[in-house]
């Protein structure tokens, strides 16, 4: 997995694992311990433009969703995820993007462990659509694996 090794050769991170499209990683200062996956390209294959999704697993049940995009987006236009029939406005800067609270954070980890796969829509700078897809598959063990890799000392 390239981007694990990306991940690891970038600082002080520890690999927990890799689960389909899914890894965890802990940092040790500060402890934080996350999942994450690449986009999809319409191929199936990974994106390799920077873009990716995560879910950091901090101390306790807190789970936070965030999402790097692979283009700058408009800043005029809306962030929308969307997992299987749920949709989630998401509030973000030029190249990120988040949920906006806190029951959002839960709700749209909820819903990744049942889902096969997430999109992020958007505009880009330009006005061309901008849509980031990702495999969910391993995202529900990644994302648990990180709350444990949290919970060591």
């Amino acid at each position: 997995m390239m981007l694990a090794l990306a991940l690891l050769l970038a600082g002080e991170r520890v690999a927990i694992g890799a689960w389909d499209r899914w890894a965890a990683f802990a940092d040790d200062a500060p402890r934080r311990c996350y999942a994450i996956a690449q986009p999809l390209l319409p191929d199936g294959s990974p994106d390799r433009r920077g873009a990716f999704a995560g879910v950091a697993a901090g101390a306790g049940s807190v789970r936070t969703f965030h999402l790097r995009l692979s283009r700058p987006r408009s800043p005029a236009a809306t962030l929308t995820l969307a997992i299987d029939d749920r949709r989630f406005a998401l509030v973000g800067d030029a190249t990120t993007a988040r949920a906006p609270d806190p029951a959002t954070d839960r709700a749209i980890v909820a819903a990744m462990r049942g889902a096969r796969g997430m999109t992020l829509s958007t505009l880009d700078r330009t006005g061309r659509p901008l849509t980031d897809a990702y495999a969910l598959s391993g995202a529900a063990t990644a994302i648990d694996a990180a709350a444990l890799g949290c919970l060591k000392n």
